[in-house]
Formats: structure tokens, C-alpha cells, sequence
């Protein structure tokens, strides 16, 4: 089997290597099967798409509608070279899959807007598949309605021209999507399960995703919350696209 390709932007270390273990089990696969490249460590460099079997982006703190004075260098560089590479996944319709940050990197594509009007706390919440996201050959491995984590400051306002909307919210509508027939950018993090969240709130409680004096209070909700079906979203994407 051709292996995957991970592409990570988190620069804290926890964070970074949790991530990357929770895809791997959300996904069924080990490391062999599943490389990971550090982008805000270094550049990505040249993608020759026939030596992968699919592309798996991951979330981190980067937001494509941050003030372009606010960028670092780094950001600037990942926004670049993940904007070319969306462009050349939907050019091939290759596999693709990017949680979170893909939605940022996708969703600025042809006539599409990312901007902070549907951001959503960090926390549990109710998704629901569209008549589309029912009869999409991946979306539809999760359930009609199921609860799924989340956290994002920026959202897609606009899905770019030709994206079909698979997946719904109240408080963001734009919960998940698709372009063309293998390129697809979910809002929530599949890969999530009540203790990787934890951590998460645990790194990035000063980064202004919440009151850092709630953190307590959204991790014991966590751990509460019914959050079990979105790792069959990374898992159907393996078994549909390994080759």
C-alpha cells in the first residue's frame, strides 16, 4: 500500500504528536502508513502525488482571516504552500482530507470566504448530514446526526464555487464539504475523542479560543458529552482511498 500523507502546523509539541496518534487511530493505520510532515517546522516542498494514497491535513491555531500584519513569517509560508497544494488536489481530484485548518485552506478556493462570522467555542456539538452528506461515498459512514468536537475562530461564510455542502450546524452551517469527488474539508475534528480534547484545552487555554478560567468547566463537559462516531469519517477515508 502506497502510504498517507499527514500534514501537521501545531507548533507544540503535545499537541503535534497527540494529533498525530489520534489520526493514526482513527484511521487504523501505523506510522509506515501514515507520514507526517511538521509544516511549521519545515517547508513542505514538491508534492509528487503518485506516492501517496491521500492527503490528511490536521487543525492547529493558524487562521487564514488573522490580519495579514499579524502573520508570522511561518504562517505566511504554510498559507502559500497548503494554498497551492489545495489548488493541485482539486486540479487532480486527488484525496484529500483536512479537518479544521482545511476548511480555511479549501474554502478560500474559487469564489469561496473564510472569515470569523460562524466561529464556534471549544466544546461538543450537534451535527447534522445534509440529503448530500447521506449519500456521499465517506460522509455517509457517520450517522444522519451525531455530536462531534470542535473549536474555531473562522469558518467558511461562502463555500467556493462547485463545493457541495455534506454536513450542518446551527450556530455554523458550513460544517463540512466537498469539491469535486475526493477533496473534502470537515469543520470538526474527526479525530477527537474526550481526553485529546482535554489536552488541547490544556495548551491552547491563553490562546483565545475561551476564558482560560473556564477550562475546567469545558473539560469536564467534554468528558461528558456523547462524542462517539466522527473517527469513522477517517476511518471510511483509509479504507476508500488506500491503494
Amino acid at each position: 500500500m502506497k502510504p498517507f500523507l499527514f500534514l501537521g502546523t501545531r507548533a507544540e509539541d503535545p499537541a503535534a504528536d497527540g494529533e498525530y496518534v489520534s489520526v493514526l487511530r482513527a484511521m487504523g493505520l501505523r506510522e509506515r502508513d501514515l507520514r507526517r510532515v511538521r509544516l511549521e517546522r519545515e517547508p513542505l516542498g514538491p508534492v509528487n502525488l503518485d506516492r501517496w494514497s491521500g492527503i490528511v491535513l490536521g487543525g492547529g491555531p493558524f487562521n487564514v482571516s488573522d490580519p495579514p500584519e499579524g502573520k508570522s513569517d511561518v504562517q505566511r509560508r504554510v498559507e502559500a504552500e497548503l494554498g497551492g497544494l489545495a489548488r493541485l488536489v482539486v486540479a487532480e481530484d486527488f484525496p484529500f482530507l483536512g479537518a479544521c485548518y482545511g476548511i480555511g485552506t479549501l474554502g478560500v478556493l474559487e469564489g469561496g470566504r473564510v472569515d470569523r462570522t460562524y466561529g464556534e467555542p471549544i466544546g461538543a456539538t450537534p451535527i447534522s448530514l445534509t440529503e448530500a452528506g447521506l449519500i456521499d461515498p465517506l460522509f455517509s459512514a457517520l450517522p444522519a446526526r451525531f455530536e462531534a468536537f470542535l473549536g474555531h475562530k473562522e469558518a467558511v461564510a461562502r463555500m467556493p464555487d462547485g463545493a457541495v455542502l455534506l454536513a450542518t450546524g446551527e450556530a455554523c452551517p458550513g460544517q463540512g464539504f466537498r469539491m469535486r469527488s475526493n477533496v473534502y474539508a470537515p469543520q470538526f475534528h474527526p479525530e477527537l475523542d474526550a481526553e485529546d480534547l482535554c489536552l488541547r484545552i490544556d495548551i491552547y487555554r491563553e490562546y483565545g479560543y475561551f476564558d482560560p478560567d473556564d477550562a475546567d468547566v469545558l473539560k469536564a463537559a467534554a468528558r461528558e458529552a456523547p462524542v462517539t462516531e466522527p473517527p469513522r469519517l477517517l476511518r471510511r477515508f483509509a479504507e476508500l482511498y488506500a491503494r
